[in-house]
């Protein structure tokens, strides 16, 4: 450890949290505090159209929930690498352009990191996952391009990166009395990332780890994409989600995947998507159920349902049973889901994930059972489900769990004090 505090901070900027790590000598807690003495920001943003102020984190939600008239905006990192991203989102009567949005929170995690660390920070390790984008290495590298011109936008001189799965490792690391043979699953709100590393405290003090990354892999899964399945599969029904139109074919389902997409949430309010309701609500015979989904478009409370279903889906993590209220879309109605529904429901996700633990085992030749630990983080991490289908790969391996949220964020900070000072 140096005997100064590091020049530079670690940022993991996640779909869901947000978290800024700095270490300084004889302070065991390297992350920061950065609302309300908590050390991780949700990655959101309302823009209250009532009293015209920009709102972040929990406070962003608590105004959105508040009732107060306005735009919420959650899983910003989901726009990298789409094809949104050079577009931009009604705003108060204006164009917001997508990278101002994205600036606009990064800058705020910066100047509340700051704040915090009583100091400037002008370099930094952004954490990333292993694939921004699945299969299309242009559109994965545009995607960290732009995440880096964004942070010299809002002030930092120095900008690298880090895969996110390789910061849990290193804040994995510092705690270890002896070597091992690591695998790190980093399921966060928007990928499954996977690296397969030798960790020790003699390696540790190395200055080049190459050697010791065996391999990573990743895709595009994640924990919105867990709020999706569940949303679709459970609770668009309700809205009339595979009801019936008269001529006999199913309703169009664009509205639908739009309200349970975090990020597509706002394009359910456009002039357009309003015509494209009123034209399937003549012809379909679900009138009960297209009538919640009217008034759900009308009050817009797309945000609301959306955070119904993603607090079932945590419930679910420890429940047999989760209940949603749903009265402001028609009274007194409640919606039971069942434990078993939402594994439905997820089963071709987990699927695809465990598909691609075994396929980077295959592809680097490490037989499953030479694999001597199992190491969680990431908030998805803790989807039941997925954690016993990633641990079946791994058949001897032990499962420890991180800091679902704080790992990654510790870990760049060490990464950063390696590479600045």
């Amino acid at each position: 450890m140096s005997t100064s505090p590091a020049r530079a901070c670690g940022i993991d900027f996640g779909t869901s949290n947000s978290t800024v790590g700095w270490l300084r000598p004889g302070v065991e807690a390297s992350l920061l505090p950065l609302e309300d003495g908590k050390p991780t920001l949700p990655s959101a943003i309302f823009f209250n159209a009532d009293e015209e102020t920009t709102h972040f984190g929990r406070n962003a939600l608590q105004e959105y929930l508040e009732g107060y008239e306005g735009r919420l905006m959650r899983a910003l990192k989901s726009l990298l690498g789409s094809n949104l991203m050079d577009g931009s989102t009604e705003v108060a009567g204006r164009a917001l352009p997508f990278r101002d949005l994205l600036a606009s929170f990064i800058g705020e995690l910066k100047a509340r990191a700051e704040a915090a660390a009583g100091r400037r920070f002008e370099q930094a390790v952004f954490g990333r996952p292993v694939f921004f984008v699945d299969d299309n290495p242009a559109a994965d590298q545009r995607a960290q391009d732009t995440l880096e011109a964004i942070a010299r936008q809002v002030g930092f001189r120095e900008v690298s990166f880090q895969f996110e799965p390789i910061g849990a490792a290193l804040h994995y690391e510092s705690g270890l009395t002896r070597e091992e043979l690591v695998l790190i699953a980093d399921i966060g709100g928007g990928t499954a990332d996977f690296s397969l590393v030798r960790l020790s405290p003699e390696r540790a003090r190395r200055d080049d780890r190459r050697d010791d990354l065996l391999g990573n892999a990743g895709l595009h899964v994640g924990g919105t994409d867990f709020d999706r399945a569940l949303s679709l599969e459970c609770v668009m029904p309700l809205l009339g989600y595979r009801g019936l139109m008269k001529s006999g074919a199913e309703i169009p389902s664009n509205l639908f995947f739009q309200l349970a997409t975090w990020h597509t949430i706002n394009f359910a309010y456009t002039r357009q998507a309003f015509a494209d309701f009123q034209h399937i609500y003549r012809d379909s015979t679900a009138r009960r159920e297209l009538d919640r989904l009217g008034r759900l478009i009308g009050q817009r409370e797309g945000h609301w349902l959306a955070l119904q279903v993603e607090q079932a889906k945590i419930d679910l993590s420890t429940q047999a049973v989760a209940g949603l209220q749903l009265d402001r879309l028609e009274a007194g109605l409640e919606h039971p889901i069942s434990a078993e529904a939402f594994v439905q429901a997820t089963r071709s996700l987990v699927e695809r994930v465990a598909g691609t633990v075994a396929e980077l085992l295959q592809r680097i030749g490490v037989r499953p059972e030479e694999v001597d630990t199992l190491y969680f983080t990431g908030g998805a991490s803790g989807v039941p489900q997925l954690r016993e289908r990633i641990a079946a790969v791994l058949p001897k391996a032990r499962r420890v769990e991180g800091d679902l949220f704080g790992s990654i964020g510790a870990g760049l900070a060490v990464e950063a004090l390696r590479r600045y000072g």
